[in-house]
């Protein structure tokens, strides 16, 4: 038990080695795709001037968070994890909000994020956004990662399973994408340890019934 903790914990550390890459990724105009960080938030990142959206003339619009993102947020996955097992960290940056969970009785890591695309998006964005490439930021830190499938809902909803390895322990990933609004992206990313597949069952069905697997 002791050595799979030990993995756990470097999976979180990895995960945070990985956003010094992230932003050197040449993506006009969207924000950066980053793996989870794991370190807690101080009192003043949770408190983080937030600057209210106003109208504009143009199709863009600010970068900011507003005080309704930060809400939607902290609100998307309702209470499920909101339990002994989880432990919840936030941050308010630029352009999203990031919401972190990490369980150390599960050995597992819930990442979710709200991203502001000022100048909204299509699914072609979303694609470049979402490419090999930048999967391999994601992971750059794991033993090992495999791409394993992806798909999208009529509604634009996509899915992204991967498997990934770290200190001898495999494990399984889930990533959501939500088209949630004109310029904003929900992104959910779920790891947890193979073994544990009927957690991962029951938190996909929770998030989303209709789109559990591929």
């Amino acid at each position: 038990m002791k050595r799979f903790l030990s993995a756990f914990l470097i999976l979180l550390l990895i995960a945070a080695c990985g956003t010094k890459n992230a932003s050197n990724v040449p993506t006009s105009d969207l924000p950066a795709l980053l793996p989870p960080s794991p370190e807690p938030n101080s009192p003043s990142s949770t408190k983080a001037e937030v600057i209210e959206e106003t109208p504009s003339i143009s199709a863009c619009v600010a970068t900011e968070p507003t005080t309704e993102d930060i809400e939607r947020a902290l609100s998307f996955t309702g209470k499920l994890f909101d339990t002994e097992d989880w432990a919840r960290t936030y941050t308010v940056s630029a352009d999203r909000v990031s919401v972190f969970w990490n369980s150390t009785s599960l050995a597992g890591v819930v990442f979710l994020e709200l991203l502001i695309f000022p100048c909204s998006y299509e699914d072609l964005d979303l694609d470049n956004y979402f490419s090999l490439d930048n999967w391999q930021i994601v992971f750059e830190g794991y033993d090992s990662y495999e791409y394993l499938t992806e798909c999208r809902s009529n509604s634009g909803l996509r899915l992204y399973q991967f498997s990934t390895s770290l200190s001898g322990y495999e494990y399984d990933v889930k990533y959501w994408a939500v088209n949630d609004t004109e310029h904003r992206v929900v992104t959910l990313e779920i790891i947890l340890p193979v073994e544990l597949s009927d957690y991962m069952d029951e938190y996909s069905y929770s998030l989303f019934p209709q789109f559990t697997d591929c």
